[in-house]
């Protein structure tokens, strides 16, 4: 772990405590930080991927290798960036990973390990942080999740599971610490040009599976015939805006791909619920 100045830079200067900075949202968060005179505490697997932010920003970034795995190491890592740094306006929980495969497709070790980082760990990084903003009387918790927690596309059912599962998760935590001044927004880009297919693990793919949704998925993803158009520093810079507001957005929606898809998933849910009013109101015991 790095040592670093325990003072304010400036009156506006923000302390922020950030996992998953190795690259994507995370690496360019902290760099947009770090270069406007903010504090950050980054977490990384690796700390050598932060070296060369280090050499220009020593006094101002702290590092912390942390397996997001490891529950005992997120809240010990979390509870000594709070001792060494003082005070910490704002925890970003943004590590996790994509898996791509048709549900029968995985193996159990690839299941496990995607829900152990991607949602459990989110959880522990935010149960370990909790007390310490309660202590300072309020910060700010963003959460990065994904178009992917109010949508689903065939071939992403784990990941999903974690994101719907971290969003409600985080739904029903904001509603118990808000006395506390505590905000949490949970962050949901839609597809965005940084590295996240780079780090996408595929299964082992079954024949079976070829001529379905989720064939047509991989061959595209071979093919990269996507088209991604969402700007990931348009978006950093809208995470930084949002710790301004009062209250906290409960989501931000990043991206015209994003906003399109998550209406549409709403807009069904909607008429599916509506359409089976009369079969729901009749549920109740009769008077």
């Amino acid at each position: 772990m790095a040592e670093v100045n325990n003072e304010r830079t400036s009156p506006m200067a923000k302390t922020w405590f950030i996992t998953g900075t190795s690259s994507g949202f995370g690496r360019l968060l902290t760099e947009r930080l770090l270069v406007r005179g903010d504090r950050v505490a980054a977490t990384v697997r690796r700390p050598q991927a932060l070296a060369d932010l280090k050499a220009h920003h020593s006094d101002h970034l702290w590092i912390a290798s942390l397996q997001m795995t490891d529950s005992d190491a997120i809240k010990a890592t979390i509870g000594k960036a709070f001792d060494d740094l003082g005070h910490i306006d704002v925890i970003v929980s943004n590590a996790g990973y994509g898996l791509f495969g048709a549900a029968e497709e995985l193996d159990d070790n690839q299941i496990r390990d995607l829900i152990d980082t991607n949602l459990v760990g989110s959880i522990q990084v935010i149960r370990a942080a909790l007390p310490h903003l309660r202590k300072q009387h309020g910060g700010r918790i963003l959460q990065v999740s994904s178009e992917g927690g109010q949508m689903a596309y065939p071939g992403f059912s784990l990941y999903h599971a974690t994101k719907w599962g971290i969003e409600g998760f985080v739904e029903s935590v904001r509603q118990e610490v808000a006395s506390f001044g505590i905000g949490l927004t949970l962050v949901e880009p839609g597809p965005t040009q940084t590295n996240f297919g780079a780090s996408l693990i595929s299964s082992q793919s079954e024949e079976i599976y070829a001529n379905t949704p989720v064939g047509d998925l991989r061959k595209a993803f071979a093919e990269g015939s996507f088209d991604v158009k969402g700007d990931p520093h348009k978006m950093v810079e809208a995470m930084i805006a949002s710790v301004e507001q009062n209250p906290a957005p409960r989501r931000l929606t990043f991206g015209a791909a994003a906003y399109a898809s998550i209406r549409s998933a709403l807009q069904g849910r909607l008429t599916e619920l509506e359409n089976q009013k009369d079969a729901a109101l009749a549920m109740d015991i009769d008077p």
